[in-house]
């Protein structure tokens, strides 16, 4: 039975949502002066990754749905990757900066105005964007150079890490690998930053009421966005490096796309429905379209 039309239809339909939501999202942000605050710059800042991340992929995935041949060159490979891998650290840098905005409005509320001016948010935005592109950049050029022996790749998209398994067994992929390593070690610091600010704001809030509450309206979303990005990509990439080819082909590519999936859709929602003003705002959009 031939399911490329239904998988077509699905994945169009769920690519749509993933851009209703996140556009949405930042119109509402960009179009509303109230919102024009730290928290919620850094959150259409998210949204447009996401947006970033899921164009590198749903497009190329939808035409090869109706194509008879899945090619891709390898410039385009090597540009694939290179979104893939930009869109997913960008999201763990965007988090990071997010978790110190909230340390900062709950651990040092005297000092958060005049420590998060607009300057330095651009900087912080900038840091979160600029930081994986060219930490990736140079992995990708260190890529680029190797020469390849094999042209199939066993997944839906192409990842940096599959190409370098095509290098032929004479290359010497060992800069590859040390840079790999790096970057791991790297954004591992942003998870461990990110628990380090979390263990003062938990300790803050115990100790006053008006902070918890603060707590559950704002820091409730981004922690949730920070365990589902902390299992899908450790889960991703412990099956990148380890995982059993014997799997059914359709539950590798599910697996490998968990990032693309999972976290576009539900980070847009569980902010929409938690940020109280974001929440009013698109309640009161809603009611006066209904009158």
């Amino acid at each position: 039975m031939n399911f490329t039309v239904p998988l077509f239809s699905v994945t169009l339909l769920y690519y749509c949502v993933i851009l209703f939501f996140n556009i949405s999202l930042v119109l509402l942000i960009v179009l509303d002066e109230s919102l024009h605050e730290p928290m919620y710059i850094l959150l259409s800042s998210f949204c447009i990754n996401a947006l970033y991340g899921t164009t590198g992929f749903y497009p190329k995935f939808l035409s090869d749905l109706l194509s008879s041949s899945h090619r891709i060159s390898y410039e385009g490979c090597l540009l694939q990757a290179f979104v893939m891998y930009s869109f997913a650290c960008c999201d763990l840098s965007i988090l990071t900066v997010m978790a110190f905005d909230r340390y900062m409005a709950i651990c040092r509320p005297l000092h958060y105005h005049s420590f998060m001016t607009k300057r330095r948010l651009s900087q912080l935005v900038c840091f979160s964007w600029l930081t994986p592109f060219c930490v990736f950049a140079i992995n990708v050029l260190l890529t680029a150079r190797l020469k390849l022996c094999g042209i199939k790749i066993q997944r839906a998209l192409c990842l940096n890490w599959l190409i370098v398994q095509l290098a032929c067994p004479e290359t010497d992929t060992f800069s590859n690998n040390i840079s790999a390593y790096v970057m791991i070690v790297i954004y591992h610091f942003h998870y461990v930053f990110i628990i380090w600010t979390y263990i003062y704001i938990i300790k803050t809030c115990v100790r006053s009421r008006e902070d918890r509450v603060m707590f559950m309206q704002t820091c409730v979303a981004h922690l949730t966005s920070v365990i589902i990005n902390a299992i899908v990509m450790a889960f991703d990439a412990m099956y990148l490096r380890f995982g059993s080819r014997d799997l059914p082909q359709s539950l590798q590519n599910f697996i490998a796309l968990e990032f693309l999936i999972i976290p576009p859709v539900m980070n847009p929602l569980m902010y929409g429905f938690k940020l109280t003003k974001i929440r009013n705002r698109i309640l009161s959009l809603i009611y006066l379209k209904g009158k």
